[in-house]
């Protein structure tokens, strides 16, 4: 592997550019110890010492600090280590360490992220936001199985706190009231049963 380009992240690192398409972020002694310099090549001895020495070790502390402040998926903590352009071995070395000492668990994380959020957010939306998390459509759907959102509960709420008064409204402001649950991702059958029940029919 030639080293192509050294490029400064910060006063301490480096990001060093290799022929093969990779990319490393290293800081300015290891440069030093390990003669990284434009033009030099590393043989693949020193790119694995890099890699199992430094990167990993980097990499597995870096997702315990992301852990520390709260709750993610592996898809979320693989996607930081990525932008930080660890090295797939690294990613792969920081996930089996957190799996196998049961820091991250992608069931539980669905179970807590429903529980705390299914009283506020249609159901919908907590689909869409853990599948934008990462997690697999089928632990998402057994998850809303086993604690199913009561959307028609949160649409009673929305309605209480805007501190609506449904008998006054006519037929332009109930479809305003249901495009704006629609947006938030509530279903029609839903916001309609509830309205059905406190609207009075024009």
């Amino acid at each position: 592997m030639t080293v192509t380009e050294i490029v400064p992240v910060d006063k301490c690192r480096s990001k060093v550019i290799l022929d093969d398409d990779f990319t490393l972020v290293l800081y300015r002694g290891e440069l030093k110890r390990y003669s990284i310099e434009e033009g030099n090549e590393i043989s693949g001895d020193v790119y694995q010492e890099i890699v199992k020495e430094i990167l990993c070790k980097r990499a597995r502390e870096r997702v315990l600090f992301l852990l520390k402040s709260s709750d993610k998926t592996e898809q979320e903590l693989r996607r930081k280590l990525k932008e930080g352009y660890y090295p797939q071995e690294a990613i792969d070395y920081a996930m089996d360490f957190l799996t196998e000492h049961r820091f991250i668990n992608d069931q539980e994380y669905a179970r807590r992220y429903v529980e705390y959020n299914s009283r506020r957010k249609s159901e919908r939306q907590i689909k869409y936001e853990l599948q934008r998390k990462g997690l697999d459509k089928e632990i998402i759907g057994d998850t809303l199985k086993e604690q199913p959102v009561d959307e028609a509960a949160i649409v009673r709420e929305y309605i209480r706190k805007k501190r609506l008064f449904p008998e006054q409204m006519d037929v332009r402001e109930k479809s305003k009231v249901m495009a704006s649950l629609g947006r938030k991702g509530f279903s029609y059958e839903a916001v309609s049963r509830v309205l059905g029940e406190i609207f009075v029919d024009d």
